[in-house]
């Protein structure tokens, strides 16, 4: 995939992965807030938001309400989260592909 169809939240959940899977982010550590993150990418909060959800449904982070996100214990298998990370991703943009057409049928059977 080139950097030009990498969207913005990809590219924060591709680069928050390779942290993890370098060691450079450990279990347990803390991930900075939303805030930080999206000023650091120059992206929205929802932007952000989704890269977070995208790293916990690989098992790579989890969060907790008002204490923020931090790396999973899980994220000690790196094979297997990236392989995790990449299909979740493509079942993302697949779902979100799926909606869009959804949405152009029913304009046109209007």
């Amino acid at each position: 995939m080139s950097s030009e169809t990498v969207q913005p939240y990809q590219r924060i959940t591709q680069d928050y992965a390779e942290k993890i899977r370098q060691g450079r982010l450990s279990a347990g550590t803390k991930l900075p807030g939303i805030r930080e993150i999206s000023e650091e990418y120059g992206v929205a909060a929802g932007t952000v938001q989704r890269a977070l959800a995208e790293l916990r449904n690989a098992g790579l982070i989890y969060s907790h309400q008002g204490r923020g996100s931090f790396v999973s214990e899980r994220a000690e298998k790196p094979a297997e989260d990236s392989t995790t990370l990449a299909i979740r991703a493509l079942e993302s943009q697949v779902a979100e592909l799926a909606a869009r057409l959804d949405r152009l049928e029913k304009r046109h059977d209007d």
